[in-house]
């Protein structure tokens, strides 16, 4: 079997739901408040596992009930924890604002995920016996990240990195180069690309796609939201379409998608049908609420991809 690793934030997710989302200097009423593990690493981490494919997560939690919490989430589903570590103060938070049209905006405070060090990943990647794919994402520091990606391609792995949340400042273009698969929405692709945040129609996509590719980017995948994804390697582009489905809470689906991609190219899926793959886990986890709480088992994204396949068009 092989191994995934995940590189990454973890994050207590404290959610409130509301008819919408308020405005700056607004109060509503909302209808509902939870807590739940997440995190961009966290989440990625739990899907292939669940997914039942060998996970470890590395990271950082704080020494504090919710940093237990997540470590423990993660080890129900199957995930290797030995590297995830605790450092004094607290775990990472993400205060999420669910819509009920599904809807969300997020405000992340990183807390212990801005303890992972360059030193750390460094350390941890070494102790890992075998590599085969790497997730990426942006939650934790820069040259964090960076290091990451150097240790992996050191262990010939092959990288994902989720280039979320979008960067305040251009990425270092090393960073690129040693990445073999990026995958961004569309409004974190249209920042990369230099332009400003915005929803993108594919021949949009399409243009953006290019940018990025003069940046560095081998293969794209562009995840559209409700539209599917778009798959750009080389000059060649091809659009998978997703399913339609009434969605409840949107929060999860970027981190499904990424750890369900990884999940199949791992079982050796060639790129179109891991993106498949992953299109339908996102498509059913937008139908529940939550984080964690959303992700699908394999059994309910093979049912799904069965009973949805004339309307994706597959």
């Amino acid at each position: 079997m092989a191994h995934i690793v995940v590189i990454g934030s973890l994050n207590m997710d404290v959610v409130a739901v509301a008819p919408r989302i308020p405005v700056a200097g607004e109060t509503i009423i909302g209808s509902k408040y939870f807590t739940e593990p997440g995190g961009k690493g966290a989440n990625q981490a739990y899907t292939a596992a669940k997914l039942g494919q060998h996970v470890s997560m590395l990271g950082r939690v704080g020494n504090d009930e919710f940093g237990d919490a997540m470590r423990s989430n993660l080890a129900e589903v199957g995930c290797e924890i030995g590297s995830l570590g605790a450092v004094p103060g607290t775990s990472g938070v993400a205060l999420i604002f669910v819509a009920e049209t599904g809807q969300n905006s997020i405000i992340v405070v990183p807390g212990a995920n801005n303890e992972f060090r360059p030193e750390n990943v460094e350390a941890d990647i070494a102790g890992l016996r075998e590599i085969d794919i790497v997730l990426l994402q942006l939650e934790n520091p820069i040259e964090t990240v960076l290091a990451a990606a150097r240790a992996a391609k050191g262990r010939q792995a092959q990288i994902i990195l989720d280039p979320a949340p979008a960067p305040a400042s251009p990425l270092p273009r090393e960073l690129f180069s040693l990445v073999d698969i990026l995958t961004p929405n569309e409004t974190e692709a249209a920042i990369l690309a230099g332009l400003p945040p915005c929803r993108l129609n594919p021949e949009e996509a399409g243009a953006v796609a290019k940018k990025l590719q003069l940046l560095g980017a081998r293969t794209l995948i562009m995840k559209l939201g409700d539209q599917g994804c778009l798959l750009v390697e080389d000059s060649h582009s091809t659009l998978i379409e997703a399913p339609s489905v009434d969605a409840s809470d949107t929060t999860a689906a970027g981190d499904v998608f990424n750890g369900a991609l990884a999940v199949a190219l791992s079982e050796g899926a060639d790129l179109r049908n891991a993106c498949r793959f992953a299109v339908n886990a996102a498509a059913l986890s937008v139908t529940r609420l939550g984080t964690q709480a959303a992700v699908p088992s394999r059994e309910e994204v093979e049912a799904f991809a069965a009973s949805v396949l004339p309307d994706a068009r597959r």
